[in-house]
């Protein structure tokens, strides 16, 4: 599968400071998580892509394309939704998405179109026709993920896309955000301080920490890698009952007196053990399979 998006070597600098240093990987998932303190470089590394700044040295390609020669090309075909807020606070929101449309490259007409469609979408169907001046932080964070996506984009980068957000707001836009990764029409790299945000909705994450990659990783594989770590609370738990999980081909360990944990081996399943636990007249009052947090995950990589 080729990459979305590539980075090769690149670096920017502002004056003599050097912001990216180097930095090299590639990213192929549905929805990119890119994370990382605040002074990492996160908004900096999506307005390189975004064709913003100009690399000092290497380069970047999305859908192949490189940043260097073909960024005309690749504005077509993303969108953005900045962190801040940038409206005419006297203009309607459907003006302002169709004009945004437009500078995308759609026809007048069609951009209009578009913007009534892509504003039903997100919600602001029946406030289409006020002011952005008059909207709430939510209705604004709306209107601008409805500006992304109005030219039918292949790839959207979203700035902090929930900052500030109240619960109701924040669950409507991450159930947004899943929508538009799982309906194949266009990849979404998404920039967020929130991990739980992240891990919600990307199945590949980004992390850097002062300018530089600290890890690439694939959250759809560590999810399959670590379902095999199971953690037990019983009731009349034995090692001899320990040992019977052992002969099963499992890997274990009592961990205080009813406290059971172990990697399952290859074609066990979770009935198994409850099978094995009812004919030694156990009970499993809880289980829960362990696997890495992208909490564990990010502090691992800030640790490195």
């Amino acid at each position: 599968m080729r990459p979305i998006i590539e980075l090769d070597q690149l670096r920017i600098e502002f004056g003599k400071r050097r912001i990216l240093h180097d930095i090299k990987g590639a990213l192929r998932g549905r929805c990119i998580g890119l994370l990382g303190p605040n002074g990492a470089g996160k908004t900096t590394l999506i307005h390189t892509l975004l064709g913003f700044h100009k690399p000092a040295s290497g380069t970047a390609r999305i859908f192949g394309r490189d940043i260097r020669t073909e960024i005309k090309e690749i504005r077509t075909s993303v969108g953005y939704m900045p962190e801040r807020d940038s409206f005419i606070a006297n203009q309607t929101c459907v003006h302002f998405v169709r004009l945004m449309a437009e500078l995308s490259g759609l026809p007048s007409e069609a951009a209009l179109e578009r913007a009534h469609e892509a504003l039903f979408y997100v919600g602001l169907g029946e406030a289409r026709y006020r002011k952005l001046g008059t909207y709430s932080l939510g209705m604004k964070q709306l209107a601008k993920l409805a500006q992304s996506i109005v030219h039918g984009p292949k790839l959207i980068f979203l700035d902090e896309p929930t900052n500030g957000l109240d619960p109701p707001a924040r669950k409507r836009m991450l159930e947004l955000i899943r929508e538009v990764r799982d309906s194949g029409s266009a990849s979404v790299v998404f920039s967020s301080h929130l991990l739980r945000d992240v891990e919600e909705c990307c199945d590949e994450v980004l992390i850097m920490k002062d300018g530089r990659i600290a890890a690439i990783c694939d959250l759809e594989e560590e999810r399959r890698a670590n379902r095999r770590f199971v953690e037990m609370e019983t009731r009349g738990a034995t090692p001899e009952f320990a040992s019977a999980i052992g002969s099963l081909g499992c890997e274990y360990a009592m961990t205080g007196e009813q406290r059971v944990k172990l990697v399952m081996s290859d074609g066990l399943e979770v009935r198994d053990i409850y099978k094995l636990a009812a004919e030694r007249n156990v009970q499993i009052r809880r289980l829960n399979y362990k696997r890495d947090s992208l909490e564990d995950i990010f502090l691992k990589a800030m640790e490195q």
